[in-house]
């Protein structure tokens, strides 16, 4: 009897399985010539990063040119202002050159007392008749005297009477005398009475201020200016302001403002 055939069984492989793929030579590239990517997919490019969150940039605009306007309108103004200021006082010096101004002078020169009684009702009624000269030293300039004017009488500031300067053109270098007659009345003025009295007795004499307001235009030569005030303030030392008295004027000082 023949040999029977023997069969070897053969582990760990599968006949009908394909062979195992043999093993990639060291010398063969993983990267196909010519190709720029390899077919292996990297986790990084397969799952991107999420987009990133912009900041927006701002830039700083520009500076406006308002301010640059407002300076430059500023310089012109003050610089416009200036040239006025320089033309007027080169004016006012030529003027002053040419008309050589003086100021007025004042004076009180006589004061009568026509009625100066205490009412049934202490009410007390004054009228005075002042003399006032006026002189004006100006060669060139000559003073109108306008309406509107007013002068006062006071004693220890309660006005006492009270009235207004005629109209008048003073031309150069003239003197004028003026007699102003005012008149006024004082309620209650007993105690006010009595102090004058006892300061009469007392000093032997009176003190009392008069006060001029009086509008004028100055003329210098053809050219009439706009309307100016002239102020006077004169304080006056009388020996008694009874009525129907002589009264004279012991002290008499007179100051001149102008006022535009």
């Amino acid at each position: 009897m023949a040999d029977a055939q023997r069969i070897h069984p053969v582990h760990d492989r599968d006949v009908e399985a394909p062979p195992p793929p043999s093993a990639p030579s060291p010398e063969v590239p993983l990267v196909p010539r010519g190709a720029t990517k390899s077919d292996k997919v990297n986790p990084a490019d397969k799952y991107p990063a999420p987009p990133r969150r912009t900041i927006p940039v701002t830039h700083s605009k520009p500076p406006k040119k308002r301010r640059s306007c407002i300076k430059k309108c500023l310089c012109w103004t003050f610089s416009l202002i200036f040239i006025l200021i320089v033309l007027i006082a080169i004016t006012v010096g030529i003027l002053f050159l040419v008309f050589r101004p003086k100021l007025p002078k004042y004076s009180v020169d006589g004061l009568q007392v026509t009625q100066f009684t205490l009412g049934n009702d202490e009410s007390l009624s004054a009228t005075f008749d002042v003399t006032i000269t006026a002189r004006n030293p100006n060669k060139k300039i000559g003073i109108y005297y306008e309406g509107g004017s007013r002068i006062s009488v006071l004693y220890t500031e309660t006005k006492l009477c009270e009235g207004a300067l005629p109209k008048f053109y003073q031309g150069h270098r003239n003197t004028t005398e003026l007699i102003v007659r005012l008149s006024g009345q004082t309620q209650n003025a007993t105690s006010l009475l009595s102090s004058l009295q006892q300061e009469q007795q007392t000093t032997g004499h009176v003190p009392l201020k008069l006060r001029v307001n009086q509008p004028v235009r100055i003329k210098l030569g053809k050219l009439k200016l706009p309307k100016l005030k002239f102020r006077v303030r004169c304080t006056l030392e009388v020996n008694n302001i009874e009525a129907n008295n002589q009264i004279s004027i012991q002290k008499s000082s007179c100051k001149f403002r102008l006022r535009l």
